[in-house]
């Protein structure tokens, strides 16, 4: 796998390149501002970009613009990004549009390499992988609306839904049986108006777009 970084710490940027070596991936660029990140992700095309939100020089939303405009031009590019902090309004952004092949981790994340380099295959492959924190926040954010008819099961298998977990990781992670999960998942899929027939990653980012959704208020 081909991987850009693009991280301005420059200790957890070595031991993300270190890491991902050791594993048989490719980085074939590592970048520390900003202005660095767009010619970096055009020039290479990789399989996967994984950014940080804020970089130099403003250290505001350079990294995530950067992906925000490669994207635009390539559709299909498959970005993980990484955060200190849930920063909802970039996480809205990112996911808004129902787009495959996107993550949003914080960075303490990264540190359970195991659940890093799941998530890193999972979004280079076109799936999600979200942050139960990132979740939590964009499931708060939208109130008054038809996620206060979910039960707390159906909240929880939302959740699991939301990090691109498949119906026999969330029965394992729930400790119920595989037809139950479909139930409470055709429950959520009511409540929220979202189309029944969806499978896979297809109803993940339709449950995605859905949280990523701002109405104005």
């Amino acid at each position: 796998m081909r991987v850009v970084i693009a991280e301005d710490n420059a200790l957890l940027r070595e031991g993300l390149i270190l890491l991902l070596h050791s594993v048989g991936h490719e980085v074939v660029a590592a970048v520390g501002t900003g202005p660095q990140v767009l010619p970096a992700l055009l020039a290479h095309r990789p399989d996967v970009a994984v950014l940080d939100v804020r970089m130099p020089p403003g250290f505001r939303d350079e990294g995530l613009r950067a992906a925000l405009a490669a994207r635009a031009r390539f559709p299909d590019l498959p970005v993980l990004v990484l955060s200190q902090y849930v920063e909802e309004t970039y996480a809205t952004e990112l996911l808004g549009g129902g787009v495959r092949g996107v993550g949003y981790l914080l960075k303490d994340r990264v540190g359970r390499v195991d659940e890093f380099l799941d998530a890193l295959d999972r979004v280079a492959a076109g799936g999600t992988a979200l942050d139960p924190e990132v979740v939590t926040e964009l499931l708060a954010a939208r109130r008054d609306d038809p996620l206060d008819a979910l039960t707390p099961r159906e909240r929880e298998v939302l959740h699991l839904m939301a990090q691109g977990r498949d119906n026999a990781t969330i029965a394992a992670a729930m400790v119920i049986t595989e037809r139950a999960v479909s139930k409470h998942i055709g429950n959520v899929f009511l409540k929220l108006g979202l189309p029944a027939g969806d499978s896979g990653h297809r109803r993940v980012l339709a449950v995605l777009s859905y949280l990523g959704k701002r109405e104005a208020r």
